[in-house]
Order: C-alpha cells, then structure tokens, then sequence
C-alpha cells in the first residue's frame, strides 16, 4: 500500500508558509529582521540580498510572496529595483522599508508596484500586520506615514 505525500491520515495539517525575501544593504539589519521573522510559524525567510541588483536576481529564482525592500541602496535603489520585479515577477508583493518617513517615498515605491510601505521605526507588531495585510491582497502603510500624510 502507499501513501499520498498529504494524505488525508496525516495527523499533521500542512501550513502554507508565507516566503519571504530581505533586501537591505546593512547585514545587521537583515540579521535582526530574520531572526524576528522566524519566530513567526507563518513566515519563512528564503533568502536576503544586499542589493537591489540581488533582490532582482533573487525574485526571479525564489518567487517569494512577500518582499520587503529597503530603499537607499547602491548601485540599483529600493526604487528601481521595485519597479523592475513589479514587471519581471507580479506575483512578489513588495513592501518598502525606509529610515525616511516622508509620505513621498511611500507614494514613489506604490507607484513603482510596492503593496506596502513601512519605516524601521515600525514596531515588529505593525512589521507582522504590513506582511499579513499585502500577503492577502491589500496594501499597508504605517501609521508614522498615514500620520504625515492626513497633515
């Protein structure tokens, strides 16, 4: 007799992780975020690049369902970058992540095919709500940004 790999007497219910890739040009930055990520069973870090050139790389290989992507990045920006995997893999969902808090860097990376937006002031809290929001098909600002944009 054999079984099927999800076979219906697995005592086990198999848990559609979310992927995810970290693109920031600042290894302890990646280091923290994964190690924060992990410990949600939701998440599964795939892979994280320093650069917008690796991130676009990467997208293509990893297909993730979530990409959070730092901006000020050399040589290609959080920017370019976006707009290029937008194109390239739609099925990625991007999320910019920046120091600056200026409502116009949220509105260049949307425009450019990021679902989200948040700063690295961000608590780890509205991190997990921006990811869980754009996994399921809405788009996520934070509120440091919604903030300045009402004003």
């Amino acid at each position: 007799m054999q079984l099927e790999p999800y076979s219906t007497c697995s005592m086990h219910q198999t848990i559609k992780k979310i992927k995810i890739i970290i693109v920031d040009d600042h290894q302890m930055i990646r280091e923290t975020w994964k190690m924060i990520l992990q410990q949600n069973e939701l998440f599964e870090i795939v892979f994280d690049c320093a650069s917008g050139a690796e991130a676009i790389i990467a997208a293509q290989e990893y297909k993730p369902d979530i990409m959070l992507m730092d901006i000020n990045m050399a040589p290609v920006n959080g920017f370019e970058a976006t707009r290029k995997i937008s194109k390239l893999v739609p099925s990625t969902k991007i999320i910019g992540v920046s120091i600056n808090n200026q409502p116009t860097y949220a509105r260049n990376m949307i425009q450019l095919g990021a679902k989200g937006f948040v700063t690295k002031n961000s608590s780890q809290q509205e991190m997990i709500k921006a990811i869980i929001e754009v996994y399921n098909g809405g788009n996520y600002i934070c509120n440091e940004i919604k903030e300045k944009m009402e004003n």
